[in-house]
């Protein structure tokens, strides 16, 4: 599912690290070598350079990287080339800082909780933020967060969910039912929802999710939509999307970051770089269902230079 290419034949860390230091070299940088470097090594293989260039060279690779490129393509290499665990806490650390609109600043910690990889990379975030700030994910949400949406994130952050294709129908009919009960009484942040949504497995939500939609008669972001407008009617109906279709959730996240006036160039770096490695062929393929264009396209047309080049050798394409 992923699209990142490895190349057949991979040199050692040890040889990687010595092109690389030579693209750093003299006046500019050889942004070429760096991508085609680093854009087709796996994170094992990323955290071998990064591990090798300080032993050889007792350097940061990352601050080397910092120092060498700027801009959105700077922004991308960085946020690829850091470890998964780490990448994920830096980007929950920036969510908790920012000061876009709250479903906005909030859409990265929802991505982080409802689609990782698997639940061990979720426990490694945590333990990788805890590293980096001193302080725990679950702490900083609560402080910066406000009630009942901090209920709902932190319930989400702090799960582990069975990640076996574990599927009760009883259970799937009878919590379809406590959350159309919540709905029907606009108590969005009623402990069912928060304690159905952040522990049951994917596949038992997905169940129940399906259940909902045949006894009520609507999916359940639309009954959420009527609820209101508001942050946790916003947030909900991304959860339960991004629960339900992590691919069309990733689809439609690097939709409204290219399309319309301007581009949201860190909705799109984020988009791409963390889902990459992970099922970024599924949501090219939900891109085209929903946008009838190719995704290269779409970045061809909205981004340039050296950052278009990466982005598009991350998405598989012969550049």
């Amino acid at each position: 599912m992923a699209t990142l290419r490895v190349s057949d034949v991979v040199p050692s860390p040890a040889d990687d690290c010595e092109r690389l230091r030579k693209s750093f070299e003299g006046w500019g940088t050889d942004e070429k070598a760096v991508i085609s470097i680093l854009g087709h090594r796996n994170a094992n293989q990323r955290k071998k350079i990064r591990e090798t260039y300080q032993q050889l060279y007792d350097k940061s690779f990352i601050a080397e990287l910092e120092s060498e490129l700027s801009g959105d393509f700077g922004k991308a290499v960085i946020l690829w080339t850091y470890d998964p665990p780490e990448r994920d806490a830096r980007l929950a650390r920036e969510a908790m800082q920012t000061n876009k609109k709250e479903i906005n600043r909030l859409q990265p910690l929802i991505e982080i909780a409802c689609a990782p990889p698997s639940p061990h990379h979720l426990i490694a975030v945590r333990q990788a933020y805890c590293a980096l700030y001193d302080s725990s994910l679950e702490e900083d949400i609560s402080s910066t967060i406000n009630l009942p949406i901090r209920k709902i994130l932190v319930g989400l952050m702090s799960s582990y969910r069975y990640d076996k294709q574990a599927v009760s129908m009883e259970i799937a009919n009878s919590e379809a039912e406590l959350l159309h009960q919540a709905i029907q009484k606009k108590q969005l942040y009623h402990d069912h929802v928060v304690w159905i949504l952040s522990t049951r497995n994917v596949f038992q939500l997905r169940a129940t999710l399906q259940c909902y939609k045949q006894k009520f008669g609507n999916p359940i972001q639309e009954d959420i939509k009527s609820c209101g407008n508001g942050d946790m009617e916003n947030l909900l109906r991304v959860i339960v999307g991004c629960l339900d279709c992590p691919e069309r959730h990733f689809a439609e996240v690097i939709g409204k970051s290219i399309i319309g006036w301007g581009t949201d160039e860190d909705m799109l770096t984020r988009a791409i770089v963390t889902r990459a490695e992970v099922d970024m062929r599924k949501i090219r393929e939900e891109y085209f269902t929903i946008y009838k264009s190719s995704m290269e396209d779409a970045v061809i047309r909205d981004t340039s230079g050296d950052y278009k080049d990466f982005l598009l050798t991350l998405l598989g394409s012969n550049i």
